[in-house]
């Protein structure tokens, strides 16, 4: 007897538990196999400020940042400047990119071509030219020794001047300790701005490239066999930008131009001179030394195609349609981890040769977040929990570097309106890394990408009305919590949604799946949008 009422205990226990079972679907949807905008990453586009006409098409298929070089004495001329003059020059140059999703990247100027090299003055009918001199009040103008040589962009020193140093300019004494708190007050203005995607030291050289004059004598100057103190190089400047920096800016990633310099520094790198075989050694190999530095920090730069083996071609379009160049460029993208590229301002995307070797490097650049396994309950109750759980692989060449939220919600399953949200306290997307060790025989990573697998249990805090709804996946920009970052599947609804399946509240639906002809194309969504108020 005894025997027989534990059996039917335990009989009771078994149908109580398996009633209270919730009933999971699993969904799936092909990856989208195009390329597309998606925010911090991929071709990063530039205009002359006040010069280049913005096309019709703006902004382009693929760039999601433009660069911006910010001039010291637009921002800062007198040193009783405060930040409330940064913001306004700001405000001005980047007017709008909130409302097409664009992000900038920022380099503070002082010389875009010095006069020995050819370059030309500020045009005095265009305030924001880049030209010339930008030296704000306090610092005097540079008299140095260099002459341009007659036909040539390169300078020289005459030998009764090979001691001579710069007089001014970076080398006035003011300078240190000028700049130091110039630093300080852009890092009060730009590191909490959401317009700001990344943040290049420049400053020091010709358009900020830390050259002519350089940061160190780790690699030969430019226009002389040897370094001089105070002419080729600013001693003691890499310590105190150096340290500038890092105290400016705790949220914004820095990224400073060459590998082998800031050694005690923890800074992403801006290399301008991608796919040049003349700069294998000094910027290539040098960055490979980083190690996983790519981890935190942003690899990102510029093809420039008007000098060494890449000035046979005349155009972008000519670079990326040489099979070997192409190649060449996706070797090193996927070995440094390359977050994004400039070099295609006035390229043609209406043209389809280009638009498909444009889609390749792309691909290749960045993140690339591929979703799968979505598990969830076909139906759940008001006021109880909502568990999910998702797997995510990257197949790009670099993470996403900043910890956006992931959104799920619940869209009404006819307008596809948002009738319920909540993010996801337990995922950092910062952490979802890419392959590693690229082999150009495979075309892949020798250490494949991880899987992520994110589990969630959701409180539904609201009383929702009985009936069908979608359930769906989002990536917010921290800037007014609107949908901005998407994966690359194709089950996608305009405003930046990734709809998973359908879902019950107090009823089972007809079905999980989701029709594909309810899909949207996500390279044709121009809706995206973030806030500069962040409500």
């Amino acid at each position: 007897m005894k025997h027989i009422k534990r059996f039917i205990a335990l009989f009771f226990i078994a149908a109580v538990l398996s009633g209270c079972k919730e009933d999971m679907v699993t969904v799936s949807y092909p990856e989208y196999t195009k390329a597309f905008r998606n925010p911090m990453k991929g071709f990063r586009e530039y205009f002359g400020p006040g010069e280049d006409k913005i096309r019709a098409e703006y902004p382009y298929p693929y760039g999601s940042m433009t660069k911006e070089y910010m001039q010291w004495n637009m921002i800062e001329d007198d040193s009783s400047d405060g930040i409330d003059k940064i913001i306004a020059y700001s405000n001005h140059r980047w007017k709008g990119v909130e409302d097409i999703n664009m992000k900038v990247i920022l380099r503070v100027l002082l010389v875009w071509v010095e006069p020995w090299h050819g370059g030309k003055a500020k045009d005095p009918n265009n305030p924001d030219d880049l030209n010339g001199w930008h030296w704000p009040k306090g610092i005097s103008p540079q008299v140095s020794p260099y002459k341009q040589i007659p036909g040539s962009v390169g300078a020289y020193v005459d030998p009764k001047d090979k001691t001579t140093p710069i007089i001014g300019g970076y080398f006035d004494p003011a300078f240190p300790e000028r700049v130091a708190k110039l630093v300080e007050k852009i890092g009060q203005a730009w590191d909490n701005d959401p317009r700001v995607a990344y943040v290049e030291m420049g400053i020091i050289g010709e358009w900020g490239e830390h050259h002519d004059p350089d940061l160190s004598t780790y690699w030969p100057p430019h226009d002389e066999p040897e370094h001089v103190a105070n002419r080729t190089w600013v001693p003691g400047m890499e310590k105190v930008l150096g340290d500038a920096f890092t105290k400016a800016f705790k949220n914004k990633k820095v990224m400073v131009r060459y590998a082998y310099e800031f050694k005690d520094y923890e800074f992403g790198i801006y290399w301008d001179s991608w796919s040049q075989p003349q700069e294998q050694v000094r910027g290539y190999e040098e960055m490979k030394k980083l190690g996983d530095r790519w981890k935190t920090q942003p690899i990102g730069g510029e093809i420039t195609w008007n000098w060494g083996d890449l000035a046979k071609f005349k155009s972008f379009e000519q670079v990326v349609a040489d099979k070997h160049t192409r190649e060449y460029t996706i070797e090193q993208i996927r070995n440094l981890h390359c977050n994004h590229l400039g070099g295609i301002t006035w390229a043609n995307f209406n043209d389809p040769e280009f638009r498909k070797n444009a889609e390749i490097l792309q691909k290749a650049m960045g993140y690339r977040f591929i979703l799968s396994d979505f598990t969830y309950p076909s139906e759940i109750k008001n006021e109880k929990p909502l568990n999910i759980s998702f797997k995510v692989v990257n197949t790009g060449s670099s993470p996403f570097y900043y910890n956006w939220p992931v959104e799920v919600s619940l869209l009404d399953a006819k307008t596809h309106q948002k009738v319920w949200s909540k993010t996801l306290d337990n995922v950092n997307i910062s952490d979802w890394m890419p392959g590693d060790d690229w082999t150009i025989e495979k075309e892949a990573y020798q250490k494949p990408a991880p899987i992520n697998e994110i589990k969630s249990s959701i409180s539904i805090d609201k009383s929702l009305p009985d009936g069908e709804y979608i359930i769906a996946l989002s990536v917010l920009d921290p800037a007014g919590m609107l949908p901005s970052l998407r994966f690359a599947n194709e089950n996608y609804f305009e405003g930046g949604y990734h709809p998973m399946g359908y879902i019950g509240v107090n009823k089972k639906p007809g079905k999980a799946m989701i029709d594909k002809s309810l899909f949207y194309d996500i390279q044709s969504d121009k809706t995206l949008r973030y806030n500069l108020n962040n409500n």
